[in-house]
């Protein structure tokens, strides 16, 4: 961990941990915890994911064979305080409840090679987008363990002279998980995929052949989360 002082012009390392075990492991991804006051990180080693508290250094959490190969990447979910998404070598995409990490929360297989990248959408969760070694940016809709997984109360819209007690708010049906858009404008591999910060329906990807694509979440899809 390293300390950026504005007033020096050198960072300074503010703390440190080590990772014990045969031959000599090494960390392959990491990220800051959005909550908890920031004061939390995940990191993954080979097949294994470990959580940590910033402010003493000391494991928190840790997932043992979360993949089946070397664990590429980790998001938080940026409105459910303890969930966490990864993705790996063995072309898996899972979801954990850190809180009972004995086995996924749900898992995906869509990718037929190494997944490099997962990210949640920074406002509205039930959107993940992912990128494959496959060639391919595919958009999911994991509604079901969302912050909102039954959708907002709508009235009924509906004129006719009806009892009190006919117009009360209901449900909407809930949306079913699924893949929203399989995105094949790369012809190779797709090591990133972001959300934009400024715009939450942009979204881009970055391939090693040096293309960069702009795709957008689909309008439909758009209205039904808005509306």
């Amino acid at each position: 961990m390293w300390d950026l002082d504005v007033s020096s012009s050198q960072a300074k390392l503010s703390s440190s941990a080590t990772l014990e075990g045969k031959g000599n492991p090494k960390f392959t991804a990491g990220r800051w915890n959005p909550h908890h006051n920031c004061t939390q990180m995940a990191t993954a080693n080979d097949t294994t994911i470990r959580g940590w508290d910033v402010r003493t250094m000391q494991q928190v959490y840790c997932i043992d064979n979360a993949h089946g190969q070397l664990v590429r990447e980790l998001d938080f979910n940026p409105n459910k305080q303890y969930y966490l998404v990864s993705c790996g070598d063995d072309c898996n995409v899972k979801f954990w409840d850190v809180r009972n990490s004995t086995a996924p929360v749900l898992t995906l297989s869509e990718h037929s090679h190494w997944v490099w990248s997962v990210r949640y959408n920074h406002f509205h969760d039930q959107l993940v987008l992912t990128s494959s070694s496959d060639s391919r940016v595919i958009l999911h809709n994991m509604v079901s363990i969302s912050s909102e997984p039954f959708g907002h109360l709508i009235d009924e819209d509906d004129d006719s002279e009806e009892d009190e007690e006919n117009k009360k708010e209901k449900p909407r049906e809930p949306e079913k998980d699924g893949v929203i858009g399989t995105y094949e404008e790369h012809e190779d591999s797709v090591y990133a995929a972001e959300w934009s910060t400024a715009d939450p329906w942009l979204f881009a990807s970055l391939s090693y052949d040096g293309r960069l694509v702009i795709n957008r979440v689909p309008k439909a899809v758009k209205y039904k989360i808005l509306l």
